[in-house]
């Protein structure tokens, strides 16, 4: 595994390394372990919508098949990633009811089309299928101009009510304390990174690390306010 491929993976399965690299590791660290608790509840055969790398893959451990769709547009380049099938952002390339769960993870936020798009993964989902779906409540704006809107937990379980998904489970990731510090840490990264990426990971250790470890300690600590918060995970049923 090469230099790229460990970035890769902390990047999204950030342990003790990803703090040293990486600067969104609590927003990501918070993510994985809500991800990872609901992931092996999801079996059979999965559609990752807006899979990009499929970066939690590995987490569905009783999937028996695990199938890929992306939109290809020029905020983000996918020459590099694992994807199986391009849609063209209206009508997913499946015939009706092919999956046994479907799978969309900080996607639904750059999505402008809802009244094309949900009725898309209505359709392809098996009945009595599971959705699991992740959203952004407190983030930047990111893969610019698509970028739509972000969820309170109130607004993503009135748009899947909407399209007739019943709502089984849905939690929050991080709390206000937690966001605060990424968000600092996100403001020192605007300040002081440059355009060479081995340049930042020195910078990232010197003077990110040293944030990213005492705002670990101090959320672990702090009054938990879920006012504030990084993602609704939310998972549904057909």
């Amino acid at each position: 595994m090469g230099l790229t491929d460990i970035y890769k993976r902390q990047s999204f399965h950030p342990n003790i390394i990803s703090i040293f690299i990486n600067p969104f590791f609590l927003i990501r660290w918070m993510l994985l372990r809500k991800i990872r608790k609901f992931a092996p509840q999801l079996k059979g055969s999965i559609l990752d919508f807006g899979c990009g790398q499929k970066p939690y893959k590995s987490l569905f451990t009783n999937a028996t098949e695990y199938v890929g769709v992306d939109i290809e547009n020029e905020a983000h380049i996918h020459d590099k990633e694992d994807i199986d099938y391009f849609y063209d952002g209206k009508t997913l390339p499946f015939e009706d009811e092919s999956f046994d769960n479907v799978f969309a993870s900080e996607v639904l936020e750059h999505v402008f089309n809802y009244e094309e798009i949900m009725p898309e993964l209505y359709r392809v989902l098996k009945s009595d299928g599971e959705i699991l779906i992740t959203v952004p409540f407190a983030w930047e704006e990111h893969e610019i101009p698509y970028d739509n809107c972000r969820f309170t937990q109130f607004g993503i379980e009135s748009l899947l009510k909407k399209y007739n998904f019943q709502i089984e489970n849905m939690e929050k990731s991080g709390h206000f304390f937690a966001v605060i510090s990424q968000y600092w840490i996100n403001y020192l990264r605007e300040i002081i990174y440059t355009k060479n990426k081995y340049i930042n990971l020195i910078l990232n250790a010197i003077f990110i690390a040293p944030f990213t470890v005492v705002s670990i300690v101090l959320t672990a600590i702090a009054p938990r306010k879920r006012s504030l918060y990084f993602n609704t995970i939310i998972l549904a049923k057909k």
